[in-house]
């Protein structure tokens, strides 16, 4: 039988709610998952857990005694009441299961020893909205990227809002955060890595008319800000021509578009 925690001051009751702190998070190499499908996804991947927090509500269900059964192969698992699991929660209707995952980042070396000849990485540059970041990360788990990169003053990959919002997909592929421009920017020019950067400039071409069979670097930047201006001076240029009335695009919809074409070219052209 699994352990019982009954008490609000039990050390892994403050341990998962000190995890929703980026400074904590990063302490302990840790991160919260929350919620039965990404729970799911979690159990099934190849990313170590610490431990799992369930309610007796959860295990009375088909679902989450099969969820638990899997849990149970990889990690401890204890069973809380409702009223701790709302105190642990995220969210405003928790589901009765929380996880406590190990933080699993590559480095741009890992990513130095895979393929690059028709490699295709997606680059959040200073994206900050963690809903954003989240969409593109499903985005590129969709069109089957090979990583995601974000460089340093993105949001925190592993951020509640952000896990949440990458239903998933957050455990699908390789990702390296933490890196400047100048070190994107030297490793694909080393790698021989065509280095595409969104942005409206007299220089950019239409996204339609960039060659995305090559491997490539596309580089999506700050929903106010834009690309960073280090990156753009050594970036070939992309825009998506606007044909109405509408300005811009927001950033994870721009994502969708140009990593589309990347998908049409490579495999319906």
């Amino acid at each position: 039988m699994p352990e019982v925690i009954d008490s609000a001051a039990n050390k892994k009751i403050k341990l998962m709610q000190s995890l929703t702190s980026r400074k904590h998070r990063t302490k302990e190499g840790l991160f919260r998952v929350e919620g039965l499908r990404l729970a799911e996804m979690a159990a099934a991947s190849n990313w170590a857990l610490r431990f799992a927090l369930y309610t007796a509500e959860l295990a009375e269900k088909e679902r989450g005694r099969k969820l638990l059964a899997a849990l149970q192969e990889k990690c401890p698992v204890y069973e809380v009441s409702a009223a701790l699991a709302k105190k642990v929660a995220a969210t405003d209707t928790p589901q009765g299961i929380f996880l406590a995952a190990e933080q699993q980042e590559t480095s741009l070396q890992e990513l130095a020893a895979k393929k690059w000849q028709e490699a295709l990485y997606v680059v959040l540059d200073g994206v900050q909205d963690p809903g954003n970041a989240g969409t593109i990360i499903r985005t590129a788990d969709a069109v089957h990227a090979d990583g995601v990169i974000l460089t340093k003053g993105s949001v925190d990959v592993f951020g509640d809002k952000t896990v949440r919002a990458t239903m998933g997909s957050l455990f699908h592929l390789p990702i390296v955060t933490g890196v400047t421009a100048s070190e994107l920017a030297a490793f694909a020019e080393t790698q021989g890595c065509q280095l595409l950067a969104t942005a409206l400039d007299e220089t950019a071409k239409p996204h339609f008319e960039v060659d995305f069979t090559k491997a490539s670097m596309i580089v999506f930047g700050n929903e106010g800000n834009g690309v960073s201006q280090e990156l753009l001076q050594r970036a070939q240029k992309v825009y998506i021509p606007m044909y109405g009335k509408a300005e811009s695009l927001n950033v994870g919809i721009s994502a969708a578009v140009v990593l589309y074409e990347a998908v049409r070219q490579r495999h319906f052209a």
